[in-house]
């Protein structure tokens, strides 16, 4: 059967990667398309279009590459229609996706969408296209099917965290051997995850960076996006004890002490290897503006709102500064508060279910076209 699967950013690549390959052992004759990035197209199908190509952040910087974007909408269409798939398969990305599954659901094209849109942060009204245009929902935060089903009484499926498997199926390595390989020193390593985007890496880092010279004692490793080149880097490692290595985040996680994170799925998988982390985010003045008066949300790290409680500290925009990033990286570093957060911790990778989550989603989406 022929499979189009759109997934517009890294972590979309990520979970498109994995459930690309469950499809591959449940049909083994599966020919698939997609929109994604290395480590999808590093599993096989066809790339069309690299997810670097397509990440815009923040209201403002939508609005100023709309052409863009409609353009993209048009060419995926035109390609869809070429390629003529048994179904689309929807990876997040709600502003581009949802647009796509109202043209499929016309076209009578089946439609399955693995990771819901975040409506129960904004943009709730967005159910009633999700009823009409969604022929399948799998859902990977627990609250989600409550609200889906209790609130909205659209049927969706839990399927669990498709984080676990992707850590889990991860080779291990040894803090020595990942020392040596990256030319690290004995100092316990503080992990820096700037997000996958120009804009907001450059703005995450000068930020993050400014506390280095406070803890001479440890070792500061900026985690290099998969989608962004050395040279992009490279202004921002003029500093003593800062050291890049790239596309090796998960072996970076595994080996360190504590972290500084952009907002966004890096603080849960932070979270599930057990880093104590300080998440942090500041938008352009304008998106942020927009987004206070829209979003109601208590907490803006997946943490925290699936804990339903503080669990790890969030600076947002203006808090964001050099001052309390130093105070609370002195709290995780050491204490009971990093032991409180790590307790945490466990009790978070309970409430996402276990694993499995890719396979149950591809063994339903092929058995639904089966039938």
């Amino acid at each position: 059967m022929k499979y189009y699967i759109i997934a517009g950013e890294a972590s979309g690549d990520l979970h498109g990667a994995n459930l690309m390959k469950k499809l591959y052992e449940e049909d083994p004759n599966a020919e698939i398309h997609f929109w994604g990035g290395d480590l999808m197209q590093n599993v096989g199908g066809t790339l069309v279009k690299h997810y670097r190509d397509l990440a815009f952040m923040g209201f403002l910087e939508v609005i100023l590459n709309l052409k863009t974007i409609l353009n993209n909408i048009k060419f995926c269409k035109k390609d869809i229609e070429e390629f003529n798939p048994d179904c689309i398969i929807f990876i997040d990305y709600p502003g581009f996706n949802m647009r796509i599954a109202t043209w499929a659901k016309e076209r009578k094209i089946p439609t399955h969408y693995y990771i819901s849109p975040q409506i129960w942060a904004w943009k709730e009204n967005r159910i009633k296209a999700i009823k009409r245009d969604v022929d399948f929902m799998y859902v990977i935060l627990p609250f989600e099917k409550d609200f889906y089903e209790g609130k909205h009484n659209f049927p969706v499926t839990f399927v669990g965290h498709p984080l676990i498997d992707a850590i889990e199926d991860r080779k291990d390595i040894s803090i020595e051997a990942f020392r040596k390989e990256h030319n690290l020193s004995e100092k316990p390593i503080v992990a820096l995850l700037p997000g996958s985007r120009k804009q907001e890496i450059a703005k995450m880092l000068s930020i993050m960076l400014s506390v280095v010279s406070d803890f001479p004692e440890y070792q500061f490793v900026i985690a290099g996006a998969p989608s962004q080149d050395f040279e992009f880097y490279k202004p921002f490692l003029n500093k003593k004890n800062i050291k890049f290595i790239s596309n090796k985040t998960y072996d970076l996680l595994s080996v360190s002490h504590a972290a500084l994170v952009t907002s966004g799925t890096a603080t849960l998988e932070t979270a599930l290897f057990k880093v104590p982390e300080v998440v942090c985010y500041k938008g352009s003045w304008v998106s942020y503006q927009i987004a206070k008066r829209i979003i109601t949300l208590k907490y803006i790290s997946l943490v925290n709102l699936i804990m339903d409680k503080e669990v790890v500290k969030e600076l947002i925009q203006d808090e964001l500064n050099t001052k309390n990033l130093k105070l609370e990286l002195n709290k995780i570093i050491e204490g009971k508060e990093r032991e409180q957060m790590i307790e945490n911790y466990q009790l978070l990778e309970t409430k996402l279910g276990g694993s499995g989550a890719s396979a149950k989603t591809a063994h339903l989406i092929v058995s639904s076209l089966k039938k």
